[in-house]
């Protein structure tokens, strides 16, 4: 009877290092690709910048810019879309808000355990950057709050001025899906175009 004992928990030890390996290398594999799409559109990005080629408006998955906090040595590509595919391998502006170089609330989100990670060390003040083939915006972040995930107000438009919200989940040091929004609001302090 020790034996047969001895043998399952062998057995069902071994099942669970191949589980718990497959499941790094899982994990491995997502990192990877995410880092070489990133990689890709930082250079796509650096290209059209160059041609000076701007289209009238950005397709379902296609490049709006650059996103930097310079304080926190963020930079991201920020992609058309909200969707998971999107989100999984940079940050997406909503499609539901105006692009950086029109009027109103401009919004982008990102994953709290990916590349907005370093947004819980922001702070009221912080530069933050868009970069488009248009023009480059800056941006100081006025305010930061939680909010429950169905508080939509923070995408509110204001057609008087240019804002820039950046959301992801809360608690940063949350296990699954978290049950709160962080946002960082941030008021449009200059432009130019990226030739200047």
């Amino acid at each position: 009877m020790k034996r047969i004992f001895a043998w399952i928990a062998y057995f069902l030890e071994w099942t669970l290092l191949g589980f718990g390996v497959g499941c790094l290398g899982m994990y491995a594999f997502e990192i990877v690709e995410a880092r070489r799409f990133q990689l890709e559109q930082t250079a796509a990005f650096e290209q059209v910048a160059k041609t000076q080629a701007a289209a009238p408006r950005v397709a379902a998955g296609g490049l709006v810019g650059m996103l930097d906090v310079p304080r926190l040595k963020l930079s991201t590509p920020v992609i058309e879309g909200d969707d998971e595919q999107t989100l999984q391998r940079a940050v997406g502006h909503l499609p539901d808000t105006p692009m950086p170089w029109e009027n109103g609330n401009t919004a982008v989100a990102g994953h709290r355990d990916g590349l907005f990670r370093p947004l819980k060390d922001l702070k009221i003040g912080d530069e933050i950057r868009f970069r488009t083939t248009r023009e480059e915006f800056v941006y100081r972040v006025t305010h930061t709050k939680i909010v429950l995930p169905s508080d939509v107000s923070v995408l509110a438009p204001r057609p008087q001025e240019s804002s820039l919200t950046l959301i992801t989940c809360y608690p940063f040091s949350y296990i699954g899906a978290a049950p709160k929004r962080f946002v960082v609001t941030a008021e449009r302090r200059s432009s130019a175009k990226p030739s200047e």
